[in-house]
């Protein structure tokens, strides 16, 4: 990969043996910032488990305290009273068959899909469109439920999910450069502690090995792992 001017000066501004604390970690991330739209903050981690193993996979969802900083378009397939709940709630798009149609029909212009368990009928045949976007509503990640408002309102506000992949890396945004520091090191602390409470109880030895944190156009800042976890368990 060519490396710009401004990507080799910020690695001169970067130790690379040296392991962050995280608030040290964010403020250099916004102090060093020079692209010219609002950068994604965004997490990695390393974690000791083989994902071949069912019993070892890592994934669920965390509602980020101060939100993501981008908008989120959620559709849901409810009826009745649900589909009032979920309207009031503030989703984009409620339906059921006629909205099945149309996302049959090659439309998918939305980030999240949610749906009560009654629904699942009408998404089955869609399958192929949503489940290879990720966008299959699913019980594990809490798109497939009774409690539409509350769903709703986490997923507009910032709810994420996470999933651990194939070579055991997990990575996700988690807020935007532009919010103040606080309110990022808020959303990692949030981010990091959901995915200890996701821990396999099959796992033995050292479960997240590694944790690392840059924007869109940074380089990896690493973070001091093991004071992180302690502070999250406090």
């Amino acid at each position: 990969m060519k490396r710009t001017k401004n990507l080799k000066e910020y690695r001169t501004k970067i130790d690379r043996l040296k392991h962050y604390d995280l608030t040290e970690a964010v403020q250099i991330l916004k102090d060093n910032k020079f692209a010219k739209f609002d950068e994604s903050v965004e997490v990695a981690m390393r974690l000791g488990v083989d994902p071949k193993h069912a019993d070892q996979m890592v994934r669920g969802t965390v509602a980020l305290p101060n939100g993501t900083g981008k908008s989120v378009s959620v559709v849901v397939f409810a009826q009745g009273d649900k589909a009032k709940e979920a309207e009031e709630a503030g989703a984009d798009h409620v339906g059921s068959d006629e909205l099945a149609a149309k996302i049959k029909g090659g439309w998918t212009d939305f980030d999240v899909c949610v749906a009560t368990p009654d629904m699942m009928r009408v998404l089955g045949p869609l399958g192929k469109v949503l489940g290879p976007r990720g966008l299959m509503p699913n019980p594990k990640t809490g798109t497939v439920t009774m409690d539409l408002a509350r769903t709703v309102k986490e997923l507009k506000g910032g709810r994420i999910e996470f999933r651990v992949d194939k070579q055991a890396n997990l990575a996700g945004a988690v807020g935007k450069i532009s919010f103040e520091a606080e309110k990022i090191v808020e959303n990692i602390m949030a981010y990091v502690d959901a995915i200890v409470k996701a821990k396999p109880t099959t796992i033995k030895g050292a479960y997240i090995e590694s944790i690392s944190i840059c924007s869109t156009m940074s380089p990896g800042v690493k973070l001091d792992h093991q004071q992180l976890l302690l502070s999250v368990k406090k």
